[in-house]
């Protein structure tokens, strides 16, 4: 296939993406005294083809179409930036893709870039304004292309060249006054075909931060370090869990550090799998260099996100501390480390920057499911109650465990199976209200303590309850405070065990 006909299937491909409204197109207005309406000349063609390489002759065999040829390079200058398109090199496709000039190191939108490219041309006219301005006396002054704000150099690569002028919107909207450098005929085109020429270099710099794979890896795990809390936060990955033996929790990681704790799979998701795909709003500096970073409080980092996936890849997310954009509301500047462009994004975007421990804690301290303990012993009330849990036919292999296959004793005594299951039903519903990292542990006797064995996870697991103040119970787990949970329930659950073995119901409520 011809690069001609590459050009063509690029430029289908690429024409849907025109971005950008055309209000910004309106430079100039007309000057007092002078016809905001140009007249139009009779009897004159209202659609011309306006830029084409004319070199090139005959049709695309796939669309039918006349061969424009194809762009090699563009020279844009705006109002606020000039730099130059160039094709990719090694691009395999079937057409032509488009960067800016020395920003090849940049990630770009390959796709908007190539309307630079594609747009004009081919442009054709939805109105000829005015024939032989010269010859007629006519000021193009009026129609914002004397001294034009925008000029579009084409090159084609048969070295065919044109300059396109694009002046003031029309009155009547929707459309752009134009012409070609060393013509003198003024003509109307849509400004929707115009748009992107008026936009600055950063608005063609991608702003995701990092590609959302079709597939996401697995995070084996996610460190935050931020300079205004004393420890990290650590979430790791545990697996995906058997969901006959999943308990409380479906979460597929764990807080490890500052403590051991389940987290909330709802509020979990964005902080380990937020990294890829997170977006900015705009764009702060490209190729930046130390005074940049500096002036955007990266060379020492607030926040450093740390992802390290199975793939091998490990990614640094590199945040500054929080502040109010006028525009975006609340924002961090962000980069990834060893990228070279700085980004503004929210901080609704960005949680880490804020994030803490008790955000994402599940509630629950205890998501053993209930079929996968096989012993759990319970002292409380200056009682103790030691249940024992097999299943009765240890060959079979439940699809679905339930209260049917399994038997229980206590205290050496077969009870109901039923009733076991919602002593620890009730058992799982205390939820942690804070943590208590740090905190002493009193002297004395706890109010209840618990210990288990989770043959499924192979864990054996302590949890005390200690009085702590009026209105709550401080919960030690394996000899470490953990959380504060509500003085009511550990009292309801010594009310509720000594009722195991009749048939009262249970307390539900504290």
């Amino acid at each position: 296939m011809n690069k001609t006909v590459k050009g063509i299937i690029g430029l289908s491909a690429v024409l849907v993406v025109l971005g950008g409204g055309f209000a910004a197109l309106k430079l100039t207005e007309p000057k007092d005294g002078e016809s905001s309406v140009p007249e139009t000349s009779e009897n004159i063609e209202p659609t011309v083809s306006l830029i084409r390489d004319e070199t090139v002759e005959g049709t695309d065999p796939n669309t039918g179409s006349e061969l424009k040829g194809v762009v090699k390079s563009v020279h844009v200058k705006n109002q606020t930036d000039e730099f130059d398109v160039v094709q990719k090199p090694g691009e395999d496709k079937d057409y032509a893709v488009y960067t800016i000039d020395g920003y090849q190191d940049v990630v770009m939108k390959d796709s908007l870039i190539g309307t630079l490219a594609h747009n004009a041309n081919g442009l054709k006219s939805t109105q000829t304004i005015e024939e032989n301005c010269t010859e007629n006396g006519i000021d193009i002054a009026k129609f914002g292309l004397a001294d034009p704000v925008i000029t579009v150099e084409l090159t084609y690569e048969t070295g065919a060249e044109f300059t396109l002028l694009i002046g003031n919107e029309t009155p009547m909207g929707g459309t752009t006054y134009v012409m070609i450098e060393g013509t003198d005929n003024v003509y109307a085109v849509q400004s929707s075909a115009l748009a992107n020429y008026s936009k600055t270099i950063n608005e063609f710099v991608e702003t995701e931060l990092l590609d959302a794979p079709e597939e996401y890896p697995i995070v084996n795990s996610l460190r935050i370090q931020r300079q205004d809390i004393d420890y990290d936060l650590l979430l790791e990955y545990c697996g995906e869990r058997d969901t006959n033996y999943a308990g409380g929790t479906s979460a597929t990681h764990k807080m490890k550090e500052p403590t051991e704790a389940e987290i909330s799979v709802e509020r979990s998701v964005n902080v380990t799998t937020g990294m890829f795909g997170l977006s900015a709003e705009d764009i702060f500096a490209v190729h930046c260099g130390e005074e940049e970073i500096a002036e955007a409080g990266l060379r020492d980092p607030f926040c450093t996100v740390t992802m390290d996936c199975d793939d091998g890849n490990v990614y640094n997310l590199l945040l500054s501390e929080t502040f109010i954009d006028e525009t975006y509301g609340k924002c961090c500047y962000a980069m990834m480390e060893g990228g070279n462009v700085i980004f503004i994004v929210t901080a609704e975007k960005a949680v880490w920057a804020e994030l803490q421990p008790g955000d994402i804690l599940s509630g629950m301290y205890i998501s053993n499911y209930v079929w996968s303990i096989s012993e759990l012993d319970l002292k409380c009330g200056g009682e103790e109650y030691s249940f024992r849990i097999s299943q009765i036919d240890p060959e079979a292999e439940l699809e679905s465990p339930k209260v049917d296959d399994f038997k229980v004793t206590l205290n050496g005594a077969e009870i109901e199976t039923e009733r076991y299951r919602q002593l620890y039903s009730f058992i799982l519903s205390s939820d942690a209200e804070t943590f208590a990292l740090g905190e002493a542990i009193p002297d004395g006797e706890p109010m209840a303590a618990l210990e288990f064995y989770d043959w499924y996870r192979d864990e054996r697991v302590k949890v005390e309850f200690y009085e702590y103040s009026a209105m709550s119970a401080l919960v030690v787990i394996n000899g470490e405070s953990k959380f504060f949970t509500s003085k009511a329930y550990v009292k309801t659950l010594i009310d509720n065990a000594a009722i195991v073995t009749t048939d009262q119901d249970y307390k539900t409520t504290w």
